[in-house]
């Protein structure tokens, strides 16, 4: 069996909701779908010098040895197949979704293989319906060769690819021009803060009699999420509308106004049950979070609430970190109270003299928009902490009492937002010496979100100020286990937090690990 190695462009194709089509009209799809091959598809790949390497009932893997071959295949393609279906109904139009990379490939009996052709498997699922995604070396190979306009969509972690992947869409101005007499699924508008909707669990046991256990399961992280002020949770009722079907998430997020999907699945076997879980960004297809959970099943009700609690505290991290890469795209012009929140937030998680400084101007902009707006108020006091700790820069007693003064705004105006509660208290607390207003803030903090690392983290120092070192080591565990590799962890570890009553060898000691794995 003799293998080759070779540079090509890959195309990977499918057709979007094919198992909703196929449910809908099998015969008709099946008819319809052997038509568009042989009178769109084929004739494209022959005229532009592709070989298809295999084909799937819905899909193809086709190789060309060059990459504006590869586009100007794709375009016709995506081109034709959106004038062609102008009259078509949503419930009948057959459309590809479309991914170009260029790599090395292992060449074995005809097939190939390799990290090549995997990265355009992913870019394929990040495409539209309709559209086309390709690799930032595709883009930069079809630069000045094309009329093409590729827009930027940032980097990508793909599904089991190790590197991120910068990925560009393509625009295809005949999309534009027909969108008029195209028919689209009615949109809802996405809400003014990240928004998720945790689909309905895939049971793998094979024992219809789990079912109970495995909606139990979706109930309850669905109540644990709800529990974040800042995150827009769908409903359950309407998350099980999609229950036994496989659905485009992509066309979840439009139907249900979010942009984020959980989904998941439960394994039961014997006594042992394995749960799944991962988090995508409904727009781009892209994977932000995945994880699994392993447990016995002598206590299901424990097991559900360990797992609910371990889905909230990791993707507690994760959804922030994607609203800022999306607003870093945004135009600057086009900025709101929020997206200039999510960029000083940004600025902070550098944690550079110059960041910080940055961002209290830009939490002062957002101040300018909204006034009432708590965690950009209870932000600026924080990053004041921070300044004044690393001895950055000096600033006046007027800004301290500024900072406390918006701290204690935001105790009151974000009493239902727990990130603007912790942030405040460390304020009034570290500025102030207000230490029973800061717990009162704490407490309230860890009632609204008992997963908030930060929270925790908080009321770790609060409890060091107060001289209750027992309380804040249990606290500094609490947050470490919720967010072991959070992006701020490293800022937790300086010295200078730590009171006289407690020695850095010997939290170190007493926590049995580093503290600066804390958050």
């Amino acid at each position: 069996m003799s293998q080759t190695r070779r540079l090509a462009a890959i195309l990977a194709a499918d057709v979007a909701g094919y198992s909703r089509l196929i449910g809908v009209d099998e015969s008709g799809t099946l008819n319809r779908l052997r038509s568009i091959r042989a009178e769109v598809v084929d004739p494209s790949i022959a005229q532009y010098r592709g070989r298809i390497v295999k084909t799937t009932g819905d899909g193809l893997l086709v190789e060309f040895a060059s990459v504006v071959d590869a586009l100007l295949c794709a375009t016709e393609i995506q081109n034709t197949m959106t004038e062609g279906s102008a009259g078509i109904t949503a419930e009948k139009r057959i459309e590809f979704r479309m991914g170009i990379n260029v790599g090395d490939v292992v060449v074995e009996n005809d097939d190939i293989f390799g990290d090549g052709v995997n990265v355009a498997a992913r870019l394929e699922g990040l495409a539209d319906p309709g559209g086309i995604c390709v690799s930032a070396r595709v883009q930069e190979d079809a630069a000045g060769k094309l009329d093409l306009t590729f827009e930027d969509l940032g980097e990508q972690r793909l599904k089991n690819i190790a590197r991120p992947v910068r990925v560009y869409r393509v625009r295809l101005t005949t999309m534009e021009r027909t969108a008029s007499s195209v028919e689209i699924a009615p949109t809802l508008a996405l809400p003014d803060k990240p928004s998720i909707a945790v689909l309905p669990f895939s049971n793998m046991s094979g024992d219809p009699e789990q079912e109970y256990f495995v909606d139990g399961m979706v109930e309850e992280i669905t109540t644990a999420i709800s529990r974040l002020p800042w995150l827009f949770v769908i409903a359950r009722n309407s998350s099980f509308a999609y229950k036994g079907i496989s659905p485009d998430l992509r066309q979840v997020g439009r139907e249900l106004g979010v942009r984020y999907v959980l989904e998941g699945s439960v394994r039961k076997a014997g006594n042992r049950v394995r749960i799944t879980g991962q988090l995508i960004d409904t727009m781009t297809g892209a994977h932000i979070w995945a994880d699994r959970f392993d447990g016995a099943l002598d206590d299901i009700f424990e097991l559900q609430d360990q797992v609910a609690s371990s889905v909230v505290g990791a993707i507690e991290p994760k959804l922030p970190q994607s609203e800022i890469d999306r607003t870093a795209r945004k135009p600057i012009e086009s900025l709101d109270a929020y997206d200039l929140y999510l960029r000083a937030l940004a600025q902070v998680h550098r944690y550079t003299e110059e960041s910080v400084r940055e961002a209290v101007a830009l939490l002062k902009r957002a101040l300018a928009i909204d006034p009432s707006y708590a965690p950009a108020a209870a932000m600026i006091g924080w990053c004041r902490g921070w300044q004044r700790l690393q001895g950055w820069g000096p600033f006046s007693d007027a800004e301290v009492a500024e900072a406390v003064r918006l701290a204690i705004h935001a105790i009151e105006a974000g009493k239902d937002d727990p990130d603007a509660l912790w942030m405040a208290a460390n304020t009034v607390s570290f500025f102030a010496g207000d230490h029973n207003t800061a717990a009162d803030a704490i407490d309230r903090a860890l009632t609204l979100n008992p997963n908030s690392a930060y929270a925790w983290h908080a009321s770790a120092f609060a409890s060091y100020r107060q001289n209750r070192s027992a309380s804040a080591i249990e606290a500094f565990r609490r947050a470490m286990r919720l967010s072991p590799l959070d992006p701020l962890g490293h800022i937790f570890s300086r010295a200078e937090l730590l009171p006289s009553t407690l020695s850095r060898g010997d939290t170190r000691r007493r926590l049995n690990g580093p503290i600066d794995r804390c958050v």
